[in-house]
């Protein structure tokens, strides 16, 4: 509590200082914010056999997840952006109205056409919810402070993790399908009045222009680059001319736009002097790699229990509860931690060391592998998120001025959606080649019938095969998936490395709406008495910020 600043004109301007209570029913409206992002998909994915028979369409089913996920991985950088220009509170409120509408939309679907369009319309404001909540917290508390708030994060990724596919089961099978879009409605709502009336952020437009080029450019190299993880494999074979051109134009979109946001763009849209940063660029990667492992193994994860121990997908979703569960104490934990002591690369590498050793225990799972020992073998995984996560956007915004809090709060969110996405495509391309390895070799009849990884469809399908299929099944999809976790364990191991060489700054004692739990005072001048119940609500760019010795002595 021992820093005075004076704010830079071109930010924001003091307003009324905040009360702990009031940060603590800020945090509520933004934790709800990103829990209907996060909610929406593992509600959905339980309900997705029901959607396609009362819809048909089945066989473009999986794009009511891929349009919001595409849409959400493209909205994250220029939301962020956007908010650095124009302020967050009105770009967050917009999210969140832009989620209700596509959630309204969705429930009233009368086609899987319109199901994923107004899929894509939720992902955008989606996209906006979880890197605008991450930015608002850089903004209202300080990176030593912020640790203690790092449970709230992880009490969303928990919560959404083991509830979704219970209300998702819940609504299909006593309401309807519909419901889990419409529970969104109140849930927006409560949010967007607790924002409406607690979150005060007095902006100041700052005089720049949006770079449209470069925000055209880098949505359509994503959306290019990662429907090719979406259609490879599945839809076309990896060496179709299809995937081909469209890689290739993912890539090509992706240079051009690092050529204008280099010699061109006069307010970047993700500027890349950032990356000139050793923190930004490690953390960044990491970020990508977390999110290959951690989505990895929730997916595939969910396809064993399914597959191999015949249960639902309810039950399944509560069998991540040891790992989610670890996920939230770590978190807590090492939040707490990181306040007490202002360190965090510590705990970051200890998690990175964690997801290594998780990911070799799930390499061993096997058939008779029990459902206790299951839950044993994901807890090091949950621990390791747990530390790595939330550490990582300390770190970067720990490093960044508040003129780049929102670029860089939702680049670490976009380099871990792009990360999830890719790993679940090389995941997937692993199981199945070890799939199409294993079954001609263990199922009875499929070489004669020439049957490979595609006989593996549904666990409900699988389950009613003769009792030799089924288990030739079992046994392979138990050996490929081996060889997927054995993959994830150098992601993990490098991921390690990386933690390594992640520089450790000081973490700052204020945040960037002023001195950390310090009304404004002017520039020059010492508060006699600094109370303990308050921080300030500026959002001024503190680069250069004159900075003045406390009043009680601290440095």
């Amino acid at each position: 509590m021992s820093q005075v600043f004076e704010p830079d004109p071109g930010g924001q301007v003091p307003a009324a200082p905040l009360t702990r209570r009031q940060i603590n029913l800020i945090f509520f409206g933004l934790m709800l914010g990103m829990l209907l992002a996060a909610l929406d998909q593992t509600a959905v994915a339980t309900a997705l056999p029901t959607i396609a028979g009362e819809l048909g369409g089945i066989g473009h089913l999986s794009w009511v997840v891929t349009a919001y996920l595409l849409t959400s991985t493209a909205a994250t950088p220029l939301f962020g952006k956007l908010s650095d220009l124009y302020g967050r509170k009105l770009l967050f409120q917009s999210a969140i109205a832009i989620f209700l509408v596509g959630s309204m939309l969705s429930g009233l679907s009368q086609n899987m056409l319109e199901l994923i369009l107004f899929r894509a319309i939720q992902g955008i404001g989606g996209g906006g919810l979880l890197a605008l909540a991450m930015a608002i917290v850089g903004d209202i508390v300080s990176p030593r402070e912020r640790g203690r708030y790092q449970g709230y994060f992880g009490g969303v990724f928990t919560v959404s993790s083991v509830a979704g596919p219970l209300i998702g089961g819940f609504f299909t099978e006593h309401l309807s399908w519909r419901w889990i879009f419409y529970i969104n409605i109140p849930l927006g709502i409560v949010a967007l009045i607790v924002t409406s009336f607690v979150l005060r952020l007095n902006f100041i437009r700052r005089q720049a222009s949006v770079d449209y080029t470069g925000a055209a450019l880098l949505v359509g190299g994503v959306v290019a680059l990662l429907l090719v993880t979406v259609w490879g494999g599945t839809s076309f074979p990896w060496t179709s001319p299809t995937i081909i051109v469209t890689g290739l134009a993912g890539v090509a979109l992706v240079v051009g736009f690092v050529i204008w946001e280099r010699s061109y763009a006069s307010e970047p849209i993700l500027p890349l002097r950032l990356f000139r940063t050793r923190l930004f660029t490690v953390a960044n990667t990491m970020a990508f790699l977390l999110g290959m492992i951690m989505f990895g193994a929730l997916i595939y994860l969910q396809e064993y229990f399914q597959l191999v121990k015949s249960l639902s997908p309810t039950v399944s979703g509560l069998m991540m509860l040891p790992m989610m569960t670890a996920l939230l104490i770590s978190s807590v934990v090492g939040g707490r931690l990181v306040t007490r002591f202002g360190r965090y690369k510590a705990l970051v590498v200890t998690g990175s060391a964690f997801m290594v050793f998780g990911m070799w225990l799930l390499a061993h799972l096997g058939a008779d592998t029990t459902l206790w020992e299951c839950g044993v073998f994901m807890v090091p995984v949950g621990l390791g998120m747990g530390s790595v996560m939330q550490n990582l956007v300390l770190a970067v915004q720990n490093s960044v001025s508040a003129g780049d809090m929102g670029t860089a709060s939702a680049a670490v969110n976009f380099f871990r959606s792009m990360g999830a996405s890719f790993g679940v495509a090389m995941f997937g391309a692993v199981l199945t080649a070890r799939m199409d390895y294993w079954i001609p070799k263990l199922v009875p009849g499929a070489t004669e019938r020439h049957l490979g990884a595609s006989i593996v469809t549904t666990p409900v399908e699988v389950h009613q095969l003769p009792p030799a299929m089924q288990s030739g099944i079992y046994s392979a999809f138990v050996l490929s998936i081996h060889a997927v976790f054995w993959v994830g364990v150098p992601i993990a191991a490098v991921c390690l490395v990386l933690s390594v060489f992640l520089p450790e700054l000081p973490l700052r004692r204020f945040s960037h709406l002023g001195a950390d739990m310090v009304e404004a005072v002017p520039a020059g001048t010492f508060p006699e008495e600094l109370p303990d119940e308050v921080v300030p609500t500026t959002n001024g760019d503190l680069t250069g910020a004159r900075e003045y010795p406390a009043a009680s002595g601290e440095g």
